[in-house]
């Protein structure tokens, strides 16, 4: 009887091709769900955003009557003070000129230099988000704004973990499909919402499911594949996913209105739950489970599909190991909880992955901070998140040749400290006119963040026994997601000293890139199965 290690999927795999004619089917399909979870992921963006409104001037106009560029406001309202920010918040929006006692028009003598908070606002009629619906003005309710965001950062804690750990327990096709149907479910009933807080509430459901939507795609994409092919399923993926992103500047500017915004980034995504009887379940995981008939059958598809013949020595193991688990129950190292035991009590394991922790915690720090502010930079700020998201491309891709020609260690600490010292470089040209500047270094800063992030999808893969990969990806994306819960309260940072948002994005990439050079090299080996393989990297 042959026990169950002896079987090597990277074998078969080289057997089957380690990205045939199947494959490649099935990889695109699970690639589609992953450009509705990015859009989806920061549709809040432009939902939450805030629209340009001004103070209510009574005496020259009515709430009825007004509007928003009317002429008079350039002398009864105050010129804004925070607009020397790379990213911030504008303190002075909700701000008037005093009027004079005796005043009796709206000319420009009319008004004293005394400033004065107002109490009512004139939208503008461009676009229409939460902020117009509830009246979340001034600097008093930005906290509610940013709540937003951190909101769906906690439900992509939540949804990161739980889909992890459910995958790695039901299998990656099943919480796969439940994902993408509570992330279509939730993002439709946004636009029902009827307060500010039910909205929050399910802006936080909506998180959950699209938290399992890109690791699930991506640990199935790594999974079906040889090893000479992980970096490719792990790069592209991510394409789909800055496509997803960038698409919702093109949307948001033709569709101003966050109601059917938010309606056309989920619901076709209903369309998918057909996956349930059209992709397979994870061969690496259904050995890891001992079922190795359900195995044998995927892999005997694969192998038709691929037009190719199985040698009869790998057909003898697939036969072999059924025979051994009929009755037999599987060993220590199949089971979850025994393996992460293992792995807690090693000191060594510990420290590395306190390091990758920390990582994935700066990473989405870093990289939701700069992709949700990118519309607060100058300029058009549609044209702006789509650049800071179609960045993305290029980041993935040299991630990609990176990690192929110099290996997974010295490319994630090149990309890490690039973002970390471009983002720190933005204080010093934020204050000239050099408008090009300050979007270069931004754009920069967010491709290095974007290769680093890539990177950091793979080469924790590649640290990981398979039965906990899934669970050890997903819980390293739980922690990433602490980073970024913080991301939207950053630009209040600035209201204090204009140049510190900056400055703790370009602290925290140098910190975490000198952090990167204790893990060890990856490239080339083959994954590690058990948590005995995995402390030998």
């Amino acid at each position: 009887m042959l026990p169950q290690s002896n079987i090597d999927f990277d074998e078969i795999a080289e057997e089957l091709g380690e990205l045939g004619r199947y494959q490649i089917f099935i990889y695109i399909l699970i690639c589609l769900p992953v450009l509705f979870g990015a859009a989806n992921s920061l549709s809040y963006v432009f939902t939450a955003g805030i629209p340009e409104y001004r103070c209510l001037i009574p005496e020259c106009e009515t709430a009825d009557s007004a509007i928003y560029d009317a002429p008079w406001a350039k002398w009864a309202i105050p010129h804004g003070s925070s607009d020397n920010q790379v990213i911030g918040v504008k303190s002075d929006i909700c701000s008037r000129y005093q009027p004079k006692e005796n005043a009796s028009n709206c000319s420009p003598d009319s008004y004293t230099n005394t400033i004065i908070h107002c109490s009512e606002w004139v939208f503008s009629t461009v676009e229409r988000t939460i902020v117009n619906d509830w009246n979340l003005t001034c600097i008093e309710n930005q906290w509610k704004v940013s709540l937003v965001g951190s909101s769906h950062f906690t439900g992509i804690i939540v949804g990161s973990f739980v889909s992890g750990v459910l995958a790695d327990r039901y299998g990656r096709k099943g919480v796969f499909v439940c994902c993408i149907f509570l992330m279509t479910a939730a993002g439709v009933l946004q636009i029902l919402s009827s307060d500010y807080w039910i909205f929050v509430f399910l802006i936080f459901l909506n998180s959950v499911g699209t938290a399992g939507v890109y690791p699930l795609a991506f640990i199935i994409g790594v999974e079906m594949v040889g090893k000479n092919k992980r970096e490719v399923t792990g790069i592209v993926l991510n394409y789909f996913y800055a496509i997803g992103e960038a698409i919702i500047a093109p949307i948001a500017y033709y569709i101003r209105d966050w109601t059917h915004l938010q309606l056309i980034v989920s619901a076709p995504a209903i369309i998918f739950m057909v996956y349930y009887w059209i992709i397979p379940e994870s061969v690496r995981w259904l050995l890891a489970k001992r079922r190795m008939e359900k195995a044998k059958q995927i892999i005997l598809k694969v192998a038709k599909y691929n037009k190719v013949t199985l040698s009869e020595n790998t057909m003898e193991c697939l036969k072999q190991s059924i025979t051994f688990t009929e009755g037999n129950e599987p060993n220590k190292s199949t089971k979850i909880y025994p393996v992460v035991k293992d792995m807690l009590l090693s000191k060594k394991m510990m420290i590395r992955f306190l390091i990758v922790y920390f990582i994935w915690a700066v990473n989405a720090f870093i990289f939701y901070g700069l992709s949700i502010n990118s519309t607060s930079l100058g300029g058009n700020k549609y044209i702006n998140f789509a650049l800071v998201s179609l960045v993305e491309i290029p980041g993935y891709t040299i991630a990609w040749v990176c990690i192929k020609k110099l290996g997974r260690r010295i490319s994630l600490v090149g990309s890490l400290l690039l973002c970390g010292v471009t983002c720190t470089l933005t204080i010093f040209v934020q204050s000239t006119n050099f408008e090009w500047a300050v979007i270069l270094l931004f754009l920069t800063g967010k491709f290095g963040i974007t290769a680093a992030f890539g990177i950091s999808y793979v080469y924790t893969a590649e640290m990981l026994p398979t039965v906990i990969r899934s669970g050890g990806v997903g819980s390293a994306s739980t922690v990433s997601r602490f980073g970024a819960l913080l991301a939207p309260f950053v630009p209040l940072l600035g209201l204090y000293f204009d140049p510190l948002p900056m400055i703790v994005f370009g602290v925290a990439g140098i910190a975490a890139g000198l952090m990167a050079l204790k893990l060890p090299e990856t490239f080339g080996l083959k994954l590690p199965e058990t948590s005995e393989e995995a402390k030998l990297l």
